[in-house]
């Protein structure tokens, strides 16, 4: 294991080596520098476990030292010891609001310093293990929310959290006045390909259409999963116009894809419907009139883009 590493910042020459012999002996490894400078560059600059400060220096005193020191973000985890031959009670305070994490007074018995670098060791192992639950409980409520807002099948967004995206960018488009597109996309025939090539070959045609759709859009885009061979996007700052282009461009990208373990080509159609528009006053009517326009696609032939008048 290696060695508890401690910065010893003490200008007095003779109370730094009995000190420093005494703790060497006692398995830590000790880097002493004499003034607080030095002890901030080192903080900074080497890995240190625990720093004892004194707090009467030649540049600084030590109560500055442990200012810099607990605002910086590379050191202020490091416990401090603040050691001072002023041992009146507001000294005490001073140092502890300094950022001290504990306070001896010198001369002080080196039994007695030696159990509270072990306390402050013990109190930063505690502390660094809460740290790492925490991490590990943040990590965990991310992948759990991740999963309650992502289709398990084609890992894009899932159908409860696109209208949850919807219900507040419809609000933000009726509020600014500021244009948002829908695009409903249904695979063409789909049911033929689960009965030739069976559910495994149509479960990886539909992820690789949701990459090619997600692949196509802006990251401020949102692409979701509707249902069955359904998908279903939410252009965000999109008119018509500008709708019409992107559909088509996933339209001609899905057309020419070589699908895997499929020896045929696969198309969609797609139905688009906008606001702001007199006709839409709600986000469900954009659903509706987006997929009014899909079924349009669908009976002018498939493998077509149709715009909601």
């Amino acid at each position: 294991m290696a060695l508890t590493r401690i910065l010893f910042v003490e200008d007095d020459k003779l109370q730094a080596k009995l000190t420093k012999d005494y703790l060497e002996k006692n398995g830590y490894e000790i880097i002493h520098v004499e003034n607080g400078a030095s002890a901030i560059k080192v903080a900074k600059t080497q890995p240190v476990d625990l720093i004892i400060l004194d707090l009467v220096l030649p540049d600084m005193d030590g109560n500055e030292v442990s200012r810099w020191l607990k605002i910086d973000e590379d050191t202020k985890a490091i416990p401090i010891i603040m050691l001072t031959a002023k041992g009146t009670t507001m000294d005490k305070v001073t140092g502890l609001k300094a950022g001290a994490d504990d306070y001896l007074a010198k001369p002080y018995n080196e039994i007695e310093l030696n159990a509270r670098i072990y306390a402050s060791l013990r109190t930063k192992a505690l502390q660094d293990e809460l740290k790492k639950k925490n991490r590990e409980l943040e990590e965990v409520l991310t992948q759990l929310k991740t999963l309650s807002i992502t289709d398990p099948l084609t890992e894009i967004f899932n159908r409860r959290h696109f209208w949850s995206v919807l219900e507040n960018e419809f609000a933000r488009s009726v509020r600014f006045k500021t244009p948002i597109a829908c695009l409903m996309i249904d695979a063409d025939h789909f049911k033929n390909i689960n009965d030739e090539y069976g559910h495994h070959a149509g479960d990886i045609v539909l992820k690789e259409i949701a990459k090619i759709i997600k692949n196509c859009l802006r990251e401020v885009d949102t692409a979701a999963r509707w249902g069955g061979e359904e998908f279903i996007v939410l252009l965000h700052g999109t008119d018509k116009e500008h709708a019409l282009t992107a559909a088509s461009r996933i339209l001609s990208e899905i057309s020419v894809h070589t699908f895997t373990g499929i020896q045929r080509k696969i198309t969609v159609s797609i139905g688009i419907a906008s606001v702001p528009g007199p006709a839409i006053d709600t986000p469900e009517k954009l659903i509706e009139v987006s997929d009014s326009a899909l079924y349009a696609a669908k009976a002018n032939g498939r493998n077509r883009v149709e715009i909601a008048e």
